[in-house]
């Protein structure tokens, strides 16, 4: 059993879970290019249950392109990116690949949104699974 620990830069916030994660992937539409401030935001979709966090993000709630509310969890103290809630799976959590204490751990299994991918960033034919937009789930 692998354990996933992890926080933002500062330490204010840390989490830990020992579920498997139910999605890996590189997202790359633009609310995830503007809030990670790069051309994707690589993330691992985890249950709640089990699910232990330490500290207090701060949200900001916006609307997704599929109409229904996403919120960008990030650190007061530090403005690190950590978590994502997703109207569309409200038992789940989201971390951002790079606040992983051991960001090796991070299997990412797609690529999302590639449709709004940028120029700039090459999308490797690395075998992900690649979707124009998000898959039906």
């Amino acid at each position: 059993m692998t354990t996933y620990k992890g926080g933002c830069a500062c330490g204010a916030i840390r989490y830990e879970t020992s579920a498997d994660p139910a999605l890996e992937g590189n997202c790359h539409c633009r609310d995830c290019q503007r809030s990670s401030g790069s051309a994707m935001a690589s993330i691992l979709l985890f249950p709640k249950e089990g699910f232990h966090q330490e500290g207090k993000a701060k949200y900001h709630e916006l609307k997704a392109d599929s109409g229904r509310w996403i919120r960008r969890g990030f650190c007061p103290e530090c403005g690190s990116p950590v978590f994502t809630e997703l109207e569309m799976a409200p038992d789940t959590i989201a971390v951002k690949a790079g606040s992983l204490d051991d960001p090796s751990l991070y299997k990412p299994a797609m690529q999302l949104y590639t449709s709004s991918a940028q120029p700039w960033d090459s999308i490797p034919d690395d075998g992900l699974a690649k979707f124009a937009k998000m898959p039906d789930a």
